[in-house]
């Protein structure tokens, strides 16, 4: 989660190129792995083309630092609508965040429901240093919190919540939140548009990554 595990230079060194008009081939990251592998993946910009940067530490100037400042819009997405469900439940949009990781990071990465909750801790931590402090620097602020994910997520994330052990640390944690799903009705994902942007975490979307 630190901006000291990427190859800033390297970064800077493609995005220039990409900037210029050159054709790039990008590496990938294996998250299964936990390495970085050489991409066969080769990408070029026209003169219309819009360049986006995703991740926790885009705003950090020093991913971007050999960029001119006039070519970046800062973005800032994020779900932040918390839910109260009763007049003593508050579904925070941490939770909403967590459920989104949780369901993501087991399609996409191959991590259980426990691997996901036993790095939270840290996820946050690495929030609260290197991404909040830069949301006063961005140019627009959107909400990504959908009224009806909740139903969706739930019908990922309960099977893998309820696979963690009783003896896992995480195990509490996973009944916590098993017991906010219990107040919604699981939604088919079939009724989620292709371009949504919660398809990002439940897979099956129409943007090409």
């Amino acid at each position: 989660e630190k901006i000291s595990a990427i190859d800033t230079n390297l970064f800077n060194k493609k995005i220039s190129e990409l900037l210029e008009g050159k054709e790039v081939t990008l590496p990938r990251y294996n998250f299964v792995k936990g390495i970085s592998e050489e991409g066969n993946k080769k990408i070029k910009m026209n003169e219309k083309s819009i360049l986006v940067i995703e991740g926790i530490h885009a705003f950090n100037e020093k991913l971007t630092e050999m960029i001119p400042d006039k070519n970046k819009f800062k973005l800032f997405i994020c779900p932040l609508s918390p839910l109260n469900v009763d007049n003593h439940n508050i579904f925070k949009e941490t939770d909403n965040r967590l459920l989104r990781r949780i369901v993501r990071d087991n399609k996409t990465r191959g991590y259980s429901a426990s691997d996901t909750l036993g790095m939270w801790k840290n996820v946050r931590k690495a929030e609260e240093e290197m991404v909040l402090p830069y949301m006063k620097d961005a140019d627009f602020i959107f909400n990504t919190s959908l009224i009806y994910e909740l139903g969706v997520l739930k019908t990922y994330a309960e099977p893998l919540l309820f696979a963690v052990p009783h003896d896992c640390e995480e195990y509490y944690e996973a009944k916590r939140l098993l017991k906010f799903l219990d107040y919604f009705l699981g939604l088919e994902v079939t009724n989620v548009p292709q371009n949504s942007i919660l398809r990002e975490f439940v897979g099956g979307g129409c943007f090409d990554v």
